[in-house]
């Protein structure tokens, strides 16, 4: 469990920087545009690392319930993940969802974290799933309140393409299809269902 706190710790912490502008500031400028964004990238992925392998340990270990879901909340999360998928997609995509949707990747972590959390009443994962969904709730208050709005790529106006609309969603449903095939047991190790 230890190592999962600690990966927690790490990845959301360093994602939690540029909620702080004076603290990204000082850092940016110690180490340079280049040097703080290889920090934070080295930081994510140890964080990476020790959650996914923490969290495989302490399910391994046996799970320390917190509440116990009951069965049918497994064909909820199903049902929510769909949109999750298509919000992931829509967030690297100029499209009406991603500007209605303002920060299409926000949500879908809230979405995939509270979904998860329905399903998923040990503690390892209410630690994972609760911890990134907190996390997706400080940040988009945080967007917010630095007015950031819908982000660009390399700062350029994207305008959305006539048919983007339908291929995010396609490419979404897509993907989703193929984690509940294979996916989610080859990457996470856990079986859909």
């Amino acid at each position: 469990m230890a190592l999962l706190i600690a990966g927690l710790i790490l990845f959301l912490g360093v994602h939690t920087l540029p909620m702080f502008s004076a603290v990204r500031g000082s850092l940016t400028e110690k180490l340079g545009e280049n040097g703080y964004k290889g920090l934070f990238t080295l930081v994510s992925v140890v964080g990476l690392g020790l959650i996914i392998y923490g969290y495989g340990a302490a399910r391994a270990e046996g799970p320390l319930l917190v509440y116990d879901p009951p069965f049918w909340l497994r064909h909820v999360t199903m049902l929510l993940m769909v949109p999750v998928f298509i919000f992931l997609v829509a967030a690297y995509v100029p499209c009406k969802i991603r500007r209605a949707l303002k920060h299409p990747m926000l949500v879908a972590i809230k979405l995939w974290a509270f979904s998860h959390l329905l399903a998923n009443g040990d503690l390892a994962s209410v630690l994972l799933f609760g911890g990134f969904f907190v996390w997706a709730i400080a940040d988009r208050i945080s967007v917010k309140r630095r007015g950031l709005g819908v982000p660009q790529a390399a700062g350029a106006v994207a305008v959305p393409g006539k048919y983007s609309d339908i291929g995010v969603i396609l490419a979404g449903l897509v993907l989703y299809g193929l984690f509940v095939w294979k996916l989610h047991v080859l990457l996470i190790g856990v079986p859909v269902g």
